[in-house]
């Protein structure tokens, strides 16, 4: 004989089976909300940053592009040319986005290095290289100049993911063979892109794969340690040589050279002097007529503290505080370590990026060359970051995250819309330890534990065998050892009308916690003794 659900219990217990009652999770668009609310975030994060770009481009550059024979005096140049290279981008995101991550970090994984690789080396050959600014950091490719160490971000990151969850996770790698590919892996193209110099880039990455050991599971002190030893051997190449050496001291005072080597940094802080709170207004700055170099790459984070002032700034800054957020979301969610170290790795980097850049500019730190991700102009610069970001939406589209004990509760249990039924409280057995004709797999009465919807252990009727000794004691033996145990202690035991044990508590509230021949004590009482004292019933 089963059990007959109520019309309501049932539409509610069907809801909760669907996943969409109020202990389940909320859906986004029909997929679970804490998977889909990040994801949703950064997009919108990238697309608020990759559009506010745009704007911005046109506005530093339409000037310099206006007089400038090798943009053809068009105004919108350098915009076409973002547009240009976002469109590959996305399309480059889309394509890492749509396949598994696993694809990435371990089966191509080969491929990428050695792609990497000759690009790193084809940037040293005096053929394909092409320096300027102090360094060789470009290859060119007919009209279009490739940054190969924007696009190396990306491998080495893959790599580190890879190596790291294998170490802390798999069985793959002992700790010899991880020094051997932690070295041809990640060393060596490291070392490559500082040999061009650009400590820009090899400064993100070294942070980036330093806070991926720390979320892989390496010690805090371990990972501090190697950040300290880092930063001092990057002050120490940087100090070595006088161009980088020049960059730190024009850092600590652009002021004593203000016409030549710190030109460039006055006038980006007189740009933000001159935005102040809410700036002079978008297309309005005067900075970029020709009196910021690089307004529209390096430096354009001054033409938005000139344009749109403090407010326009730190909204940029909170657009990327979103997206480190949402990043860290999709990692959480991740189906495994090597997912969680790509989405991370992935996520740091673009902010540190962008930190490195604004430091930068505000004399923080000595400059970079580094482009704020999505915002600055640079094909390199805007496909890299792109395909990052689709590295964590692939991340993000295969989070499937096994059900945890509270998702297990959830989905088991039925939330019912009937009438609150009456209370059990002055009946003899809590309803609770009632048998039921057809017992809940897993409580105390059914023949063999399970993992039903249930368990209870040690249900609600008393286990006669434990009292017993092991032996077999049927309730009425039960009634009748409780009464006599009370009769004994000299409780009023009495039995109503259905053979239950009653104590009688008496009319009076004086004599409700007296047993029978148990007067009241007080101090100087001369009244009548204890055994000649009655109640009103006589007794």
């Amino acid at each position: 004989m089963q059990r007959v659900e109520s019309a309501g219990q049932t539409t509610a217990r069907r809801t909760v089976e669907a996943g969409h009652g109020a202990f389940a999770d909320r859906y986004i668009f029909g997929v679970p909300a804490r998977f889909m609310a990040p994801r949703l975030l950064f997009l919108g994060a990238v697309a608020f940053l990759a559009l506010f770009g745009l704007t911005m481009i046109y506005s530093s550059s339409s000037i310099t592009a206006l007089s400038s024979a090798d943009a053809h005096y068009n105004a919108a140049f350098y915009l076409q040319r973002q547009l240009l290279f976002g469109a590959v981008g996305i399309v480059l995101a889309f394509v890492i986005a749509r396949f598994d991550y696993h694809l990435w970090v371990r089966k191509l994984l080969v491929v990428e290095w050695l792609v990497t690789l000759i690009l790193l080396l084809l940037v040293l050959t005096p053929f394909a290289g092409s320096d300027a600014y102090g360094a060789t950091r470009w290859i060119q490719v007919g009209p279009v100049n490739l940054q190969p160490s924007e696009f190396a971000k990306i491998t080495l990151i893959l790599v580190a993911a890879n190596l790291i969850s294998e170490y802390y996770e798999g069985t793959t790698y002992d700790s010899r063979e991880l020094i051997t590919f932690l070295v041809f892996g990640i060393v060596v193209p490291a070392l490559l892109i500082l040999r061009q110099p650009d400590k820009g880039t090899f400064t993100v990455v070294a942070v980036t794969l330093i806070i991926m050991l720390y979320f892989g599971g390496a010690p805090g002190k371990l990972c501090i340690g190697l950040l300290v030893l880092g930063i001092a051997t990057l002050a120490l190449v940087s100090y070595a040589q006088p161009y980088s050496r020049a960059r730190i001291e024009i850092m600590m005072n652009p002021w004593s050279d203000p016409y030549d080597k710190g030109y460039q940094l006055v006038q980006g802080l007189y740009a933000f002097g001159s935005g102040g709170v809410f700036g002079v207004g978008i297309g309005m700055s005067k900075q970029k007529y020709s009196y910021l170099p690089m307004a529209y790459n390096d430096f354009i984070f001054a033409v938005v503290g000139e344009e749109l002032g403090l407010v326009g700034t730190l909204g940029m800054v909170a657009a990327f505080v979103v997206l480190l957020w949402a990043g860290l979301k999709i990692a959480r969610y991740a189906p495994d370590l090597s997912g969680q170290l790509a989405a991370v790795g992935c996520t740091f980097i673009i902010v540190a990026q962008m930190l490195l850049n604004v430091s930068g500019v505000l004399c923080m730190f000595p400059l970079s060359g580094k482009p704020i991700p999505f915002v600055s102009y640079g094909g390199s610069s805007i496909m890299s970051s792109l395909m990052l970001a689709g590295v964590v939406m692939s991340v993000s589209l295969q989070s499937k995250l096994p059900q945890t004990e509270y998702d297990d509760r959830r989905s088991e249990w039925s939330v019912t819309s009937a009438p609150r039924q009456e209370s059990f409280v002055g009946e003899p057995t809590p309803r609770s330890a009632r048998r039921t004709s057809v017992p809940l797999a897993g409580t105390a009465t059914s023949a063999e534990p399970t993992r039903g919807r249930f368990t209870v252990l040690g249900g609600g009727r008393e286990p006669g065998a434990e009292r017993a000794g092991g032996s077999s004691t049927s309730p009425e033996q039960l009634r009748r050892e409780r009464e006599m145990r009370a009769r004994a202690n000299g409780a009023r035991v009495t039995s109503d009308r259905r053979g239950r044990t009653r104590i009688d508590l008496g009319p009076s509230a004086s004599d409700r916690l007296r047993t029978r021949n148990q007067g009241p004590e007080v101090r100087g009482y001369d009244g009548p003794t204890r055994d000649s004292r009655r109640d009103r019933r006589g007794r």
